[in-house]
């Protein structure tokens, strides 16, 4: 049963502190969309996961509060209760697969230490063998050219643990990693030093939608948006031209600088880890 019933002007603040925060991040990319220029590091987040800007701005306050407003009737899993508004029980229950399956990858992943050697060699890997015209993001400039950056690849031992990542490898790539992770044993392999499992926190916060806070998922999605930032500018394409540098991962000094970020996101993303594990740990109790 609900334990916490907002007031009208608890509710509207927090709504509005969240789609203020919110609209910083999603109002350029929404520009880009209506001029047609797409933008390999901020897009990402909005074209690979499928949250769309309009859900990640609708404010809810999760499971076991009262809104005392009509509009989220309007919104799945809602019912109507005295004061308000509020996620139902039988949404939650209807939930139960996805709450364990999650809870069980977020405990592994928590439980393992920190893996800092990859150096993002996955972005790499997803280019091997390939020119220009082919990568995926055609039009940046691969920084050591197609020879170049096969050389990399080459000359590094390929170990990622992620299998949306992996998955994306070219097939001569494939081989070369020291893993194989699979799409149904994720929880086998998955460890916090990753850049994409910390940027999946996002994901994992907006499937649990309306059941947790929007603040929960906002601050996971301004973790994964600056992971996205180093995971482009350690990659083999050059983005100078949209005002990054590179971090140099083929050099020693670059690699330093890699782990150095790969360790403070991997410590900003365990605190959010953990809340999305009381929060499924909270909703399968109920």
């Amino acid at each position: 049963m609900p334990v916490e019933v907002l007031t009208t002007r608890q509710a509207r603040a927090r709504r509005t502190a969240h789609e203020a925060r919110v609209d910083a991040w999603v109002a350029r990319h929404l520009e880009r969309r209506r001029e047609g220029l797409p933008h390999p590091v901020h897009d990402f987040l909005f074209s690979y996961y499928s949250q769309r800007p309009a859900a990640l701005r609708r404010w809810h306050p999760g499971y076991g509060v009262v809104v005392p407003s009509a509009e989220h009737l309007s919104f799945k899993g809602y019912t109507s209760v005295p004061g308000g508004a509020t996620v139902a029980d039988e949404h939650v229950a209807s939930q139960h697969v996805l709450l364990t399956t999650l809870l069980r990858l977020l405990r592994a992943t928590a439980s393992r230490p920190a893996q800092l050697g990859c150096f993002g060699m996955h972005e790499w890997a997803m280019v091997y063998r390939l020119d220009q015209e082919s990568v995926r993001h055609a039009s940046l400039p691969l920084r050591l050219g197609p020879s170049g950056t096969d050389e990399v690849v080459e000359g590094h031992r390929i170990a990622c643990s992620h299998f949306d990542a992996f998955r994306f490898f070219t097939a001569p790539a494939r081989p070369r990693n020291t893993l194989q992770p699979g799409r149904d044993d994720r929880a086998s392999f998955e460890q916090p030093g990753c850049l994409h499992a910390g940027m999946d926190l996002y994901k994992h916060a907006f499937r649990l939608t309306p059941m947790v806070p929007s603040e929960l998922v906002a601050d996971c999605f301004a973790l994964a948006r600056d992971i996205r930032v180093l995971d482009m500018r350690a990659s083999p394409y050059d983005l100078s031209g949209l005002g990054y540098s590179p971090v140099r991962v083929e050099t020693t000094e670059g690699k330093q600088e890699y782990v150095a970020a790969q360790r403070s996101f991997a410590e900003r993303g365990a605190p959010l880890r953990d809340a999305l594990v009381k929060e499924c740990e909270r909703l399968l109790a109920g």
